[in-house]
Protein backbone atom coordinates (compact mmCIF):
# COMPACT_ATOMS: atom_id res chain seq x y z
CA UNK A 1 0.00 0.00 0.00
CA UNK A 2 1.33 4.02 -1.32
CA UNK A 3 1.90 6.64 1.06
CA UNK A 4 -1.21 8.28 -0.62
CA UNK A 5 -2.88 5.49 0.50
CA UNK A 6 -1.96 5.56 3.99
CA UNK A 7 -3.49 9.03 4.07
CA UNK A 8 -6.00 8.41 2.65
CA UNK A 9 -7.64 6.02 5.05
CA UNK A 10 -7.35 8.79 7.50
CA UNK A 11 -9.78 11.04 5.44
CA UNK A 12 -12.48 10.03 8.10
CA UNK A 13 -11.16 10.48 11.20
CA UNK A 14 -12.40 12.42 13.11
CA UNK A 15 -11.23 15.64 14.50
CA UNK A 16 -7.86 15.33 12.41
CA UNK A 17 -7.07 18.21 10.04
CA UNK A 18 -5.12 17.84 6.54
CA UNK A 19 -2.18 18.19 8.15
CA UNK A 20 -2.61 15.92 10.74
CA UNK A 21 -3.52 13.18 8.49
CA UNK A 22 -0.52 13.61 6.52
CA UNK A 23 1.56 13.34 9.52
CA UNK A 24 -0.51 10.52 11.13
CA UNK A 25 -0.24 8.58 7.29
CA UNK A 26 3.42 8.76 6.98
CA UNK A 27 4.25 7.49 10.75
CA UNK A 28 1.56 4.29 10.16
CA UNK A 29 3.20 3.67 6.76
CA UNK A 30 6.95 3.60 8.39
CA UNK A 31 5.45 1.74 11.74
CA UNK A 32 4.21 -0.56 9.61
CA UNK A 33 7.30 -1.05 7.69
CA UNK A 34 6.30 -0.18 4.03
CA UNK A 35 8.32 2.91 4.58
CA UNK A 36 11.78 1.67 6.13
CA UNK A 37 14.93 4.20 6.87
CA UNK A 38 16.10 5.50 3.36
CA UNK A 39 12.97 5.11 1.83
CA UNK A 40 12.22 8.29 -0.42
CA UNK A 41 8.73 10.20 0.16
CA UNK A 42 6.42 11.46 -2.74
CA UNK A 43 7.15 14.53 -3.77
CA UNK A 44 5.15 17.80 -2.56
CA UNK A 45 3.82 17.83 -6.39
CA UNK A 46 3.06 14.61 -6.07
CA UNK A 47 0.93 14.64 -2.88
CA UNK A 48 -0.71 18.09 -3.93
CA UNK A 49 -1.70 15.92 -7.15
CA UNK A 50 -2.60 12.79 -5.69
CA UNK A 51 -4.34 14.23 -2.80
CA UNK A 52 -5.42 17.62 -3.57
CA UNK A 53 -4.11 19.03 -0.50
CA UNK A 54 -2.79 22.64 -0.49
CA UNK A 55 1.08 22.71 -0.97
CA UNK A 56 1.64 24.65 2.08
CA UNK A 57 -0.17 21.86 4.09
CA UNK A 58 2.09 19.70 2.66
CA UNK A 59 4.99 21.25 3.39
CA UNK A 60 3.90 21.98 6.71
CA UNK A 61 3.83 18.37 7.54
CA UNK A 62 6.71 17.50 6.22
CA UNK A 63 8.01 19.91 8.23
CA UNK A 64 7.21 19.07 11.05
CA UNK A 65 8.31 15.42 10.47
CA UNK A 66 11.73 16.78 9.55
CA UNK A 67 12.19 18.83 12.87
CA UNK A 68 11.49 15.37 14.66
CA UNK A 69 14.27 13.76 12.61
CA UNK A 70 11.98 11.61 11.21
CA UNK A 71 12.34 12.38 7.97
CA UNK A 72 15.22 14.48 6.33
CA UNK A 73 15.41 16.68 2.90
CA UNK A 74 18.52 15.92 0.26
CA UNK A 75 18.82 18.95 -1.89
CA UNK A 76 17.27 18.37 -5.26
CA UNK A 77 16.82 15.05 -4.43
CA UNK A 78 13.50 14.93 -2.05
CA UNK A 79 12.48 13.57 1.34
CA UNK A 80 13.68 10.77 2.71
CA UNK A 81 13.02 8.78 6.08
CA UNK A 82 15.81 9.26 8.46
CA UNK A 83 14.67 7.50 11.58
CA UNK A 84 11.83 4.51 12.31
CA UNK A 85 11.17 5.61 15.96
CA UNK A 86 8.13 7.76 15.37
CA UNK A 87 7.51 8.32 18.46
CA UNK A 88 10.59 10.86 18.35
CA UNK A 89 9.39 14.19 19.02
CA UNK A 90 12.32 16.67 18.51
CA UNK A 91 15.34 16.82 16.69
CA UNK A 92 18.30 19.05 18.86
CA UNK A 93 21.27 20.58 17.92
CA UNK A 94 23.44 21.11 20.92
CA UNK A 95 26.45 22.59 20.26
CA UNK A 96 28.67 23.69 23.22
CA UNK A 97 32.15 25.15 24.41
CA UNK A 98 33.41 21.52 25.57
CA UNK A 99 32.79 18.48 28.04
CA UNK A 100 33.41 20.97 31.55
CA UNK A 101 32.17 19.05 34.51
CA UNK A 102 29.71 22.48 34.96
CA UNK A 103 28.97 21.69 31.22
CA UNK A 104 28.12 18.03 32.20
CA UNK A 105 25.80 19.35 34.79
CA UNK A 106 23.96 21.35 32.04
CA UNK A 107 23.26 17.84 29.37
CA UNK A 108 22.64 16.01 31.97
CA UNK A 109 19.65 18.18 33.35
CA UNK A 110 18.63 19.04 29.68
CA UNK A 111 18.81 15.50 28.52
CA UNK A 112 16.58 14.36 31.60
CA UNK A 113 13.87 17.24 31.07
CA UNK A 114 13.84 17.13 27.54
CA UNK A 115 12.61 13.45 27.95
CA UNK A 116 13.79 9.67 26.01
CA UNK A 117 11.45 10.75 22.80
CA UNK A 118 13.73 13.15 21.81
CA UNK A 119 17.18 12.92 19.78
CA UNK A 120 19.75 15.47 20.57
CA UNK A 121 23.41 15.32 18.75
CA UNK A 122 26.01 17.31 20.77
CA UNK A 123 29.02 19.25 19.16
CA UNK A 124 31.95 20.96 20.39
CA UNK A 125 33.60 24.06 19.16
CA UNK A 126 36.28 24.61 21.54
CA UNK A 127 36.30 28.18 21.25
CA UNK A 128 37.52 28.12 17.93
CA UNK A 129 35.80 29.68 15.42
CA UNK A 130 36.88 27.86 11.95
CA UNK A 131 35.18 24.93 13.81
CA UNK A 132 32.04 27.13 15.00
CA UNK A 133 31.13 28.51 11.76
CA UNK A 134 31.84 24.73 10.04
CA UNK A 135 29.43 23.33 12.14
CA UNK A 136 27.04 25.23 12.15
CA UNK A 137 27.11 25.23 7.98
CA UNK A 138 26.47 21.50 8.39
CA UNK A 139 23.70 21.35 11.06
CA UNK A 140 22.11 24.02 8.83
CA UNK A 141 18.43 22.96 8.25
CA UNK A 142 18.91 19.62 9.41
CA UNK A 143 17.15 19.55 13.12
CA UNK A 144 14.19 21.19 14.88
CA UNK A 145 15.68 22.94 17.59
CA UNK A 146 19.06 24.68 18.30
CA UNK A 147 20.94 25.23 21.46
CA UNK A 148 24.02 26.84 20.92
CA UNK A 149 26.67 28.30 23.54
CA UNK A 150 27.80 30.86 21.43
CA UNK A 151 31.82 32.68 20.52
CA UNK A 152 31.96 36.22 20.52
CA UNK A 153 32.69 37.03 17.07
CA UNK A 154 31.59 40.10 14.88
CA UNK A 155 30.07 37.44 12.54
CA UNK A 156 28.20 35.66 15.20
CA UNK A 157 24.82 37.59 14.41
CA UNK A 158 24.84 37.04 10.30
CA UNK A 159 25.31 33.49 11.52
CA UNK A 160 22.64 32.71 13.59
CA UNK A 161 19.96 34.85 12.15
CA UNK A 162 19.85 32.20 9.34
CA UNK A 163 17.92 29.93 12.24
CA UNK A 164 14.69 30.64 12.65
CA UNK A 165 13.76 32.58 16.37
CA UNK A 166 11.43 29.85 17.37
CA UNK A 167 13.87 27.73 16.81
CA UNK A 168 17.35 28.82 18.31
CA UNK A 169 18.01 29.13 22.15
CA UNK A 170 21.50 31.20 23.04
CA UNK A 171 22.79 29.22 26.14
CA UNK A 172 26.27 30.12 28.23
CA UNK A 173 27.71 32.97 26.80
CA UNK A 174 25.13 36.07 26.00
CA UNK A 175 25.52 37.26 22.56
CA UNK A 176 22.76 39.89 21.08
CA UNK A 177 21.83 38.79 17.79
CA UNK A 178 17.92 40.76 17.99
CA UNK A 179 15.29 41.05 20.26
CA UNK A 180 13.07 38.05 18.81
CA UNK A 181 15.59 35.35 19.38
CA UNK A 182 15.77 34.00 23.02
CA UNK A 183 18.43 33.07 25.57
CA UNK A 184 19.03 31.21 28.97
CA UNK A 185 23.10 33.03 29.09
CA UNK A 186 24.70 34.26 32.08
CA UNK A 187 26.83 37.36 33.07
CA UNK A 188 30.33 37.64 34.20
CA UNK A 189 31.93 41.05 34.62
CA UNK A 190 29.02 42.66 37.03
CA UNK A 191 29.22 39.25 39.27
CA UNK A 192 32.51 38.57 39.24
CA UNK A 193 33.33 41.86 40.55
CA UNK A 194 30.30 42.02 43.28
CA UNK A 195 31.80 38.61 44.92
CA UNK A 196 35.46 40.02 45.06
CA UNK A 197 33.26 43.62 46.44
CA UNK A 198 31.98 41.06 49.04
CA UNK A 199 35.13 39.57 49.69
CA UNK A 200 37.12 42.39 49.90
CA UNK A 201 37.63 42.61 53.88
CA UNK A 202 38.91 39.00 53.31
CA UNK A 203 41.18 39.88 50.54
CA UNK A 204 42.81 42.15 51.95
CA UNK A 205 44.35 39.97 54.69
CA UNK A 206 46.47 38.22 51.86
CA UNK A 207 49.53 40.12 50.18
CA UNK A 208 48.85 40.02 46.51
CA UNK A 209 45.78 38.36 44.11
CA UNK A 210 46.54 36.29 41.55
CA UNK A 211 44.39 35.61 38.38
CA UNK A 212 45.09 32.40 35.71
CA UNK A 213 43.64 33.70 32.67
CA UNK A 214 44.69 31.99 28.91
CA UNK A 215 44.16 35.02 26.73
CA UNK A 216 43.51 32.77 23.57
CA UNK A 217 41.10 30.56 25.12
CA UNK A 218 37.18 30.19 25.96
CA UNK A 219 37.76 32.11 29.42
CA UNK A 220 35.26 34.99 29.50
CA UNK A 221 37.18 38.44 29.16
CA UNK A 222 34.66 39.92 31.54
CA UNK A 223 36.52 38.09 34.68
CA UNK A 224 39.60 39.63 33.43
CA UNK A 225 37.62 43.49 33.26
CA UNK A 226 36.36 42.94 36.94
CA UNK A 227 39.50 41.73 38.27
CA UNK A 228 41.28 44.22 37.26
CA UNK A 229 38.86 46.80 38.06
CA UNK A 230 38.72 45.73 41.71
CA UNK A 231 42.11 45.85 42.22
CA UNK A 232 42.46 49.13 40.85
CA UNK A 233 39.68 50.50 43.36
CA UNK A 234 41.08 49.44 46.00
CA UNK A 235 44.86 49.34 45.32
CA UNK A 236 45.77 45.43 45.71
CA UNK A 237 48.34 43.99 44.55
CA UNK A 238 47.27 42.06 41.75
CA UNK A 239 48.66 39.74 39.05
CA UNK A 240 47.50 38.01 35.57
CA UNK A 241 49.38 34.84 34.73
CA UNK A 242 48.25 32.58 31.41
CA UNK A 243 48.32 29.38 33.62
CA UNK A 244 49.57 27.89 37.05
CA UNK A 245 53.21 26.56 37.46
CA UNK A 246 55.01 25.09 40.84
CA UNK A 247 57.16 28.48 41.04
CA UNK A 248 54.20 30.77 40.89
CA UNK A 249 52.80 29.22 44.42
CA UNK A 250 54.10 31.21 47.82
CA UNK A 251 52.17 31.68 50.90
CA UNK A 252 50.48 35.00 51.58
CA UNK A 253 48.99 35.20 48.28
CA UNK A 254 45.16 34.64 46.96
CA UNK A 255 44.89 32.41 43.51
CA UNK A 256 41.60 33.22 41.44
CA UNK A 257 41.84 30.36 39.04
CA UNK A 258 39.11 29.64 36.40
CA UNK A 259 40.07 26.39 34.58
CA UNK A 260 39.99 23.15 36.81
CA UNK A 261 43.67 21.87 35.42
CA UNK A 262 45.12 25.00 37.18
CA UNK A 263 43.02 24.22 40.48
CA UNK A 264 43.72 20.83 40.52
CA UNK A 265 47.69 21.36 40.31
CA UNK A 266 47.27 24.33 42.74
CA UNK A 267 45.56 21.73 45.39
CA UNK A 268 48.14 19.40 44.13
CA UNK A 269 51.43 21.64 45.17
CA UNK A 270 49.85 22.87 48.40
CA UNK A 271 49.64 19.25 49.73
CA UNK A 272 52.85 18.98 48.63
CA UNK A 273 54.97 21.73 50.26
CA UNK A 274 52.62 21.77 53.58
CA UNK A 275 50.98 24.74 52.68
CA UNK A 276 47.41 25.39 54.59
CA UNK A 277 44.88 26.52 52.44
CA UNK A 278 42.88 29.04 53.78
CA UNK A 279 45.46 29.87 56.17
CA UNK A 280 48.54 30.69 54.22
CA UNK A 281 47.40 31.14 50.90
CA UNK A 282 43.63 31.82 49.70
CA UNK A 283 41.57 30.22 46.79
CA UNK A 284 38.63 31.34 44.49
CA UNK A 285 37.61 28.97 41.64
CA UNK A 286 35.45 29.66 39.15
CA UNK A 287 32.26 27.15 38.56
CA UNK A 288 31.07 25.41 41.13
CA UNK A 289 31.15 21.27 40.93
CA UNK A 290 30.59 18.53 44.12
CA UNK A 291 33.81 17.88 43.82
CA UNK A 292 34.42 21.62 45.02
CA UNK A 293 32.11 21.21 47.76
CA UNK A 294 34.36 18.31 49.27
CA UNK A 295 37.55 18.69 49.10
CA UNK A 296 40.15 20.42 50.99
CA UNK A 297 37.29 21.28 53.26
CA UNK A 298 35.76 23.13 50.21
CA UNK A 299 36.62 25.94 48.03
CA UNK A 300 34.88 28.87 47.70
CA UNK A 301 33.86 29.38 44.37
CA UNK A 302 31.53 31.94 42.06
CA UNK A 303 29.16 30.22 39.28
CA UNK A 304 25.81 29.83 37.47
CA UNK A 305 22.95 27.40 38.28
CA UNK A 306 23.96 25.42 35.32
CA UNK A 307 21.23 22.82 36.91
CA UNK A 308 18.57 25.47 36.42
CA UNK A 309 20.42 27.18 32.80
CA UNK A 310 19.84 22.91 31.43
CA UNK A 311 15.96 23.17 32.83
CA UNK A 312 15.06 26.36 31.02
CA UNK A 313 16.68 25.35 28.06
CA UNK A 314 15.09 22.16 27.78
CA UNK A 315 12.17 24.20 28.49
CA UNK A 316 12.65 26.23 25.56
CA UNK A 317 13.08 23.58 23.44
CA UNK A 318 9.88 21.35 24.38
CA UNK A 319 7.40 24.83 24.37
CA UNK A 320 8.78 27.34 21.98
CA UNK A 321 8.14 30.21 23.74
CA UNK A 322 10.53 32.72 23.82
CA UNK A 323 12.56 33.16 26.95
CA UNK A 324 15.39 35.88 27.78
CA UNK A 325 16.64 35.14 31.22
CA UNK A 326 20.00 35.90 32.80
CA UNK A 327 20.86 32.99 35.38
CA UNK A 328 22.24 34.75 37.79
CA UNK A 329 25.40 34.18 39.92
CA UNK A 330 25.93 32.87 43.39
CA UNK A 331 29.14 33.25 45.37
CA UNK A 332 29.50 29.98 47.92
CA UNK A 333 31.95 30.70 50.56
CA UNK A 334 34.05 27.60 51.88
CA UNK A 335 36.99 26.78 53.52
CA UNK A 336 39.82 27.98 51.14
CA UNK A 337 39.20 31.72 51.24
Amino acid sequence: MSVVQKIRELEDVALLSKHEQLVKGIINAIDEKELVQGSMLPSVNVMVRELGFARKTIVKAYSELKDRGIIESKNRLGYFVAHTATDQTVKVALLLYAFHTFQEVFYNTFRETVGENAQIDVFFHHNNFEVYEQTLTNIADRYGMYVIAPIPHKKNKILLNKIPPNKLLIVDRHESIGSDYSYVSQHFEEPTYKALETLKNRLKDFDEMVLFFKQQSDYPTGILKAFGAFATKHKIKAEVIDRYSPNVLKKGKVYFTIGDIDLWKLLKDCKKKNIKIGEEVGIISHNDSPAKEIICGGITTLSTDFELMGKQAAEFVLHREKTQHIVPSKLLRRASL
